[in-house]
This record gives C-alpha cells, structure tokens and sequence, in this order.
C-alpha cells in the first residue's frame, strides 16, 4: 500500500513539474491531453443523446431542482440521471487540462503570446460550453442548440490541435514546404470538411436519437438532408485524394505526404460506419462511433494543412544576439 502511495506522490509530483516548469515536449503533452480530452467528451455528448439522457438532469446548474447531485426525480430513471451527470462532471476534466496548459504555455521560456492566447482558450472554452449546455436543457434539447453545442466543440478541438502544432514550432514566419497551390487545396479542404460537419449535425437534428422523447426535430426530409450530407462527403474524398496525389507528384515531404495518408483513411474508415448505420437504421451504438468518426476526421484534416508548412525559430537581431551571447575578448 505504501509503495502504491508512493508510486502515486511520485507521478503528481512529475505532474506538477511539467506545469509549473514546462518544457517543449510536456507543453506538447498537455496540448495532446487537452486534444484528447476535448474528443473524449464531444464523443460522450453522443453518448448522453443516443441512451436518452440529454434530460437525464432536468436542470442546471442543478441535476435537479432540489440537488446538485443526481437524486430520485419524478419519471426519471437512475440511469439515464447518472449518463447525463457523469458528462456533466467529465467537463471538469476537460477544464483541468485546458488549465494545464495554460499554466504551462504562461510558465514556459522564453514566454510566447500565441501559445499562451491558444492555452486561455481552453478553459474560456470549457466555461462557455458549459453555460451553452444549461442552455440546451433549458431549451429541452432544441436541435439548434445541441448542434451549436457540438460545433462550439469542433471549434475548441481546433485550438487545441492549433496549440499542440504551435508548441513544437518556433515564432518565425510560416515556410511552405510546398507548392502555394497545393496549399490553397489544403484550406479548402479544410473548408469543405466544416461545411461536412455543419451538414452532419442537421443531418443529426433531423433524424433519430434526439436525446429525449419530449425533444423536437428539424423539420427537413430525412433523405434529403442525408443525401446532401453524402454529396459533401464525396466532396471531402475527393479534395483528399487530390491533396494526396498532389504531394506524391510534387516530391513533398514525408511527414505531410503519410498526415494525408492518414486522413484518407480515417475517411474510409468513417465513410464505412455511415453507409452501415444507414442501411441497419441507425443503431445508437454506430452514432457513438460516427461521431468519434467526425472528430477523427476534423483532427487529423488539421494536422495534415498544418503538414503544408513549418515555422521555424524567430531569428534574433545580431545585436540582440551579442548582446545575449558577447563575442569573448
């Protein structure tokens, strides 16, 4: 027992040390925590939507109207209450790594403003989404604040994805590492891939899994909005494949040919599960996945523009240079 306790001291004590005297690579960590975090929990929104728990806790900041905590409530099971707290309380976690990194990006030197500006959006970002999440049960699930919700979500990923690149780039400016048009092609696949999930989420809004009985829905066709939906995807596909063929022709780096690579097929992977739950009538346990799927795919179409070009240190003024470092006598 006391090796276990010693085990654990020794691992917050290295916690600590990695925030409060950061280096490059553990700034990096907790901008990949606040990545996965960030992931984690847009993917249990999901979860609290397809188990019918979106008003597993009728109130807020209240579970209840009567306790913080989730206590017997008139036509409200125990599990449905316990889905929609434990998300509740996994934003908690969430706002621990995005304090992380802030902590962090403020301690680290030399101190860099862009890291410290993409660190304080984490936990504004925690904060401003839990206030629009009160919103959303206040409103009783209505589909345009579950959708906000969830883009207000894809919005914070790409900071954090942003801070994690960030990191381990220097402040000079960007540097193509590629043709200027490939990496126009680049952003408008960024582009397209936005449109897709502001598509997926009306998509979401109109059909099944509202998260609630009493919850309203879009009022769009159904095969309308889905087939809009795949006519995007085609897009992004696409716009992929021709990024990709674009660097192999083009002789481009490595790394940002195997991050394109990788998009394509997280794409496939994605393309797969939405073809299956449409044709099996969209079982809950799929939307899980497809919205893991979407998250994948906005993160790693980031990392492969952020592939197009590389910042390197800024460059320091000869005289500042002697000044820091005199030429001995």
């Amino acid at each position: 027992m006391n090796h276990l306790f010693d085990q654990a001291r020794r691992r917050a004590a290295d916690l600590w040390l990695s925030m409060w005297s950061p280096t490059t690579a553990t700034m990096r960590r907790w901008a990949l925590a606040a990545v996965v975090a960030n992931a984690g929990i847009t993917v249990t929104g999901a979860a609290v939507r397809v188990t019918k728990s979106g008003l597993g806790c009728p109130t807020w900041p209240r579970c209840t109207p009567e306790s913080l905590l989730p206590t017997a409530h008139s036509g409200i099971s125990a599990a449905n209450m316990a889905v929609e707290f434990g998300n509740r309380l996994l934003a908690f976690l969430v706002l621990a790594a995005g304090l992380g990194c802030l902590i962090a990006a403020a301690r680290l030197a030399p101190r860099r403003r862009v890291l410290i500006g993409l660190a304080l959006a984490q936990p504004a970002g925690v904060v401003a989404q839990s206030v629009w999440g009160g919103l959303v049960v206040r409103s009783a699930l209505n589909p345009v604040t579950v959708s906000v919700h969830f883009l207000l979500s894809i919005a914070l990923l790409a900071a954090c994805v942003a801070l994690y690149v960030r990191a381990g780039e220097g402040d000079g400016a960007p540097e193509s590492l590629v043709h200027r048009d490939i990496r126009i092609l680049g952003h408008v696949l960024v582009a397209a891939v936005a449109v897709l999930l502001v598509v997926g989420v009306v998509v979401t809004g109109t059909g099944p899994h509202s998260g609630d009985e009493i919850a309203t829905r879009f009022p769009f066709d159904i095969q309308a909005v889905v087939r809009l939906h795949a006519d995007v995807v085609y897009i992004v596909l696409g716009l992929t494949l021709a990024l990709l063929l674009t660097l192999r022709v083009s002789g481009a780096p490595a790394h940002a040919r195997r991050a394109a690579l990788v998009l394509l097929g997280v794409e496939l992977a994605q393309g797969v599960v939405g073809y299956v739950q449409y044709f099996l009538a969209v079982p809950a346990v799929l939307v899980g996945v497809h919205v893991l799927g979407a998250t994948l795919v906005w993160i790693f179409t980031l990392r492969a523009v952020y592939a197009l070009r590389a910042r390197p240190a800024l460059a320091v003024p000869s005289a500042e240079r002697e000044r820091l470092d005199p030429v001995p006598a």
